[in-house]
């Protein structure tokens, strides 16, 4: 896990024409998306014939991205930062010490690490899209880091943050950011927005865990 230091990021809804200032407290973000390999040995899944091990994990809902934290945490002998009752309803234990989702400020801020564009470099150098990924996930960590040591953070999956999208519109729908290896070029860029049902699953879309810093 990489530490992030506090600072602020300007966040926007292009849909909606309206940007914002969010804080972000100092926090704890993994290098790379969570791997086939971490995923299946946590929640004790056989690992299918050919499925690279080291390739981020894909066709992984929300809901079971908050499952995974929380397995993650009780066997890291850390305390579960999600409270889950079942179906769509989670909390968050905000004092616990546990894996977790980034939430979108989080998430856009370590990507941009300081930068101020759309892309924290050439997209060639930093990511796996359309173009260049021979249309399929390839091995996390494979391509250049920005600034602050986190790869992937623009195309090869994307990743789940933990906001809801726009709950009068909507409803559960959670954000997904980053772009992905079936994206095209402007697809793959700090601020892009995606959003789905916390039940989404497909071949492009992944998550990375953070730990909050108590």
């Amino acid at each position: 896990m990489i530490k992030i230091a506090a600072g602020e990021v300007a966040l926007r809804d292009d849909r909606k024409k309206t940007q914002w200032m969010e804080q972000v407290n100092s926090f704890m973000l993994a290098p790379v998306p969570v791997t086939n390999e971490l995923y299946c040995a946590v929640v004790q899944r056989p690992i299918g014939s050919d499925v690279r091990l080291r390739a981020p994990v894909v066709e992984v809902s929300w809901e079971e991205a908050i499952l995974f934290c929380n397995l993650f945490s009780r066997e890291s002998g850390l305390q579960e930062y999600y409270i889950t009752n079942g179906g769509e309803h989670v909390d968050c234990n905000l004092e616990a010490n546990g894996y977790r989702l980034p939430t979108e400020a989080e998430w856009q801020y370590a990507c941009k690490a300081g930068t101020t564009g759309y892309r924290y470099g050439e997209l060639d150098a930093i990511a796996w899209y359309r173009d260049n990924a021979g249309g399929k996930v390839q091995e996390a960590g494979s391509k250049q880091p920005n600034a602050w040591g986190l790869h992937d953070m623009l195309g090869n999956v994307w990743e789940w943050c933990w906001d809801l999208y726009d709950v009068n519109v909507y409803g559960s729908y959670r954000v997904f950011r980053g772009g992905s290896w079936a994206e095209e070029a402007r697809g793959c860029g700090a601020t892009c927005r995606r959003r789905s049902h916390p039940t989404f699953r497909i071949d492009d879309l992944g998550f990375r865990v953070a730990r909050s810093l108590l």
